[in-house]
């Protein structure tokens, strides 16, 4: 079969690799869409941030069928639309990383690790649900939103949009605060009411005029970057709500700490959606939200190359995805 493989840092081609074989307590999938994550390039690169081996293939954003049920599996059958979680043995493994993920044809996963998707939810959106899962899990993070709550998200990248998108969808009135043109007017398309450039104009300017000088009731920062996340604390209101999901390792920025007292604000950070896939799912599913407007570019399996390319040009693409 054919697969995506990272054969060591900086090299990665399709070639054919041997058809897996599956234990009693695993099923063979037959791989549909994966999307591309900036993590894909932090394992391309060599700089994962937990070891691993290579020659492996990635993937971790996925959706698939049920090609065959181990001996011992029981829920799932041949021909399930499925999904799976990708921070998997107790946390000891993730997959797309330091086990080979949906790059590929076919692919090996623990009937534990899926989640079933429904009629509602294509192939493409059900590669979404890793994503969105992070998502949702920042609007958990947040005590939930409803149409009482003004929103910020700080960056306009795949995760900053989803959680725009959930927020949304919650009905918050959402603010994307986003330097690039294109992720702005995206944002408006799937539900944001204002998008601020914060290159424009002093952002505490920007965010009294958006919010009557009062501040944001939840702010989610999504960009990852130090700065950003310093920026994130003078734009809530009192008693406002802080989520920190984009991920920095060893970065530092000034902080106006004093902020979280003087505002009373709750101050949350949270590193993926354990626990929430079967919740998010279901919110997908019956809420109607679509991701798939993020989908910017797609790709078969033998142009992967291409595909990367692709997904590193955040100038046009916000979401690749590999149609296996």
């Amino acid at each position: 079969m054919k697969a995506l493989v990272f054969e060591e840092p900086q090299r990665a081609v399709v070639r054919d690799v041997d058809m897996p074989t599956i234990a009693a307590d695993e099923v063979l999938v037959r791989s549909r869409n994966v999307g591309i994550c900036h993590s894909d390039f932090e394992l391309y690169e060599g700089r994962y941030i937990i070891p691993v081996s290579y020659p492996i293939i990635p993937g971790h954003e996925w959706s698939g069928e049920i090609a065959e049920v181990g001996s011992g599996v029981t829920g799932l059958r041949q021909g399930d639309r499925v999904v799976g979680e990708c921070v998997v043995n107790n946390g000891d493994d993730h997959f797309g990383f330091s086990i080979s993920g949906a790059d590929a044809e076919y692919f090996v996963a623990k009937a534990s690790w899926l989640h079933r998707i429904p009629d509602e939810l294509t192939f493409a959106q059900g590669a979404f649900v890793e994503p969105f899962s992070v998502a949702y899990s920042a609007a958990v993070a947040a005590d939930g939103i409803d149409a009482s709550d003004e929103v910020a998200v700080i960056g306009g990248g795949p995760i900053g949009l989803l959680c725009a998108m959930v927020a949304a969808t919650m009905g918050g009135s959402v603010t994307l605060v986003e330097p690039q043109a294109h992720r702005r007017a995206l944002a408006l398309e799937v539900g944001a009411r204002r998008a601020i450039d914060p290159s424009a104009a002093p952002l505490s300017e920007q965010v009294a005029d958006a919010t009557r000088g009062r501040g944001f009731d939840v702010v989610i920062e999504a960009a990852g970057a130090p700065a950003a996340m310093a920026s994130a604390f003078p734009l809530a209101a009192l008693g406002g709500r802080v989520v920190l999901v984009g991920i920095d390792i060893g970065g530092s920025a000034a902080v106006e700490i004093g902020l979280v007292q003087s505002r009373a604000l709750q101050v949350r950070g949270i590193i993926g959606s354990a626990g929430l896939w079967p919740r998010t799912i279901r919110f997908m599913a019956t809420s109607g939200v679509d991701p798939t407007p993020l989908l910017t570019a797609t790709f078969p399996l033998g142009e992967s190359a291409d595909a990367l390319v692709a997904a590193r040009d955040t100038s046009r693409n916000v979401k690749v995805q590999i149609e296996c």
